[in-house]
């Protein structure tokens, strides 16, 4: 007897709590047997991997797995949330596009994604393609090795794009929004202007605030 090889797309999403830097979503295709190849490579939930433990993980998961990754950068980010009003249906947008990318050459049985928001959101957000499969959606997803992979690639992806942004305007932009985030965008608007914070940030967050207090 021919036992199926089943095939999903993990996704997961890097960015939505850091005050700089982008919105990042990648989707990774994996099997019975690339799944344990992952699990053997010692990937796992990016949150748990140091910055050069995810970059070579993260380069060993692309000659490995079929993939796509979307980035929204900062200021196309606040365009869209503007016109959205909603993190949720942004980042089932996200979630959307690299499933539908990898729809688009490939075949699958299910999506699955971490659990973010109302299900409804990826599969109203998902074209002709996405729609024809199962999405599902759980709690601490990334316990999959389709979702982990995802994770990693989205985070690698996430800091790299932020070392490219402090690179570009002389300034060390941290990651997440801690005090010294804060600093930062202290020091970008005194060097560049408010008018400017949006190049680099997702303004819409309560750090901005504290940024722009006297």
């Amino acid at each position: 007897m021919t036992v199926k090889l089943e095939k999903w797309i993990g996704s997961d999403e890097s960015g939505k709590g850091d005050y700089f830097g982008p919105l990042v979503t990648a989707g990774v295709l994996v099997d019975n047997q690339t799944a344990r190849l992952l699990d053997e490579m010692g990937v796992k939930d990016s949150k748990r991997l140091s910055d050069n433990s995810m970059r070579t993980l993260a380069a060993r998961i692309r000659k490995a797995c079929y993939y796509s990754v979307v980035a929204i950068g900062p200021a196309k980010y606040n365009e869209l949330y503007k016109k959205i009003g909603n993190l949720n249906r942004l980042l089932a947008w996200g979630h959307s596009r690299v499933i539908e990318n990898i729809l688009n050459e490939r075949e699958c049985d299910y999506a699955l994604a971490d659990q973010f928001g109302d299900r409804s959101f990826i599969i109203n957000a998902l074209m002709e393609k996405g729609k024809e499969i199962e999405v599902k959606q759980e709690v601490r997803a990334e316990s999959d090795m389709g979702v982990a992979a995802a994770s990693i690639l989205a985070r690698a992806e996430f800091v790299h794009r932020l070392a490219m942004l402090s690179r570009k305007y002389g300034i060390d932009l941290p990651k997440g929004a801690s005090p010294a985030v804060i600093e930062a965008g202290r020091v970008f608007v005194k060097k560049y202007g408010k008018d400017r914070l949006d190049e680099v940030a997702k303004i819409h967050f309560k750090t901005t605030k504290s940024v722009l207090a006297e």
